[in-house]
């Protein structure tokens, strides 16, 4: 929800800010953005939900520090040739994504929502980037399954346009999406798989499980998101600890990124078919309490030392 933009000296900070903040406020009022200047060397932020306002934003500021000329009329100038600028960026975003999974007849506005979706980002996974490789993983499980391949890579493709928009409207953005899918005259199978990709309402058809798995394989693929190291942690670490909640377990280390779990257990106490039978109760509790993407290998291990002195 922010983004930085670098300044050359912090004496620009007073000439941004202008006489009794007149400039700051012009600015803001111009994109709908808050301009956060405070005393962080030669940076100012931009903090907004929309992430196209953050764009216009980010492409004023970095024409009006470069151009030195800071006033409110200039301002509004600027303002309006950079949402002109982004306009026509979302606009071509969107026809190449359409043009690169082959389809026809996306209405414009779609098309324009689509691209604006570039400046999106989610679990720092591009969300435009990641509809077009929904689209393709779609058409391909389609191709597999004899369903229409077209209509898998249009529904993958606009699985997410609901996050275009979801900033002006309540509501999961599936059915946001959904929503907006109808308007523009889409058809009614496009509507209710876009709707089922989060099982916001039940699927009705083979293409809504395909766009929920093809949807599931994109954001779960590895490096495909980021995660915080904190958040990274906390995983690894709740992963163990629930792996050490069952009896005889001595100790559990999450390894290969958390795709998998050794749990050590008591020689003596668990034999070969406890033991197989463990590895299979720890894997059912980790699906019902923890949130991992991917899969999770479980592997209980039994440990036997024999050891003698020589003299």
């Amino acid at each position: 929800t922010v983004t930085t933009v670098p300044l050359p000296s912090d004496d620009l900070k007073g000439r941004l800010i202008g006489r009794e903040g007149r400039n700051v406020r012009a600015i803001e009022a111009a994109t709908g953005t808050d301009i956060i200047i405070d005393d962080t060397p030669e940076l100012i932020t931009i903090s907004c939900f929309n992430p196209v306002r953050r764009e216009v934003a980010r492409i004023a500021l970095t024409k009006l520090i470069a151009d030195g000329r800071i006033h409110p009329t200039r301002i509004e100038e600027v303002v309006a040739k950079a949402e002109k600028e982004v306009d026509r960026a979302c606009v071509e975003a969107g026809e190449q994504a359409v043009f690169d999974l082959g389809l026809h007849r996306v209405h414009p506005e779609l098309v324009k929502a689509l691209g604006s979706l570039k400046y999106r980002m989610s679990y720092a996974q591009n969300v435009l980037a990641h509809s077009v490789e929904v689209g393709y993983i779609a058409g391909l499980m389609a191709a597999e399954l004899g369903v229409s391949v077209k209509a898998a890579r249009r529904a993958g493709l606009l699985h997410d346009i609901g996050k275009a928009v979801d900033h002006e409207h309540d509501g999961p953005h599936a059915l946001v999406g959904a929503q907006l899918a109808k308007k523009y005259r889409e058809s009614p199978r496009i509507c209710q798989a876009i709707a089922a990709h989060h099982d916001d309402v039940p699927p009705a058809s083979v293409l809504d499980h395909i766009v929920h798995a093809a949807n599931a394989l994109s954001g779960s693929r590895p490096g495909a998101r980021r995660e915080q190291l904190a958040t990274y942690i906390k995983r690894l670490e709740d992963i163990e600890a629930l792996c050490k909640g069952f009896d005889n377990v001595t100790r559990a280390f999450a390894i290969l990124a958390g795709r998998e779990v050794r749990v050590i257990v008591e020689n003596d106490k668990v034999d070969d078919a406890a033991a197989n039978l463990l590895s299979k109760e720890i894997a059912r509790r980790i699906e019902a309490e923890a949130t991992y993407p991917g899969q999770i290998r479980v592997v209980v291990l039994r440990e036997t030392r024999a050891s003698e002195y020589a003299s």
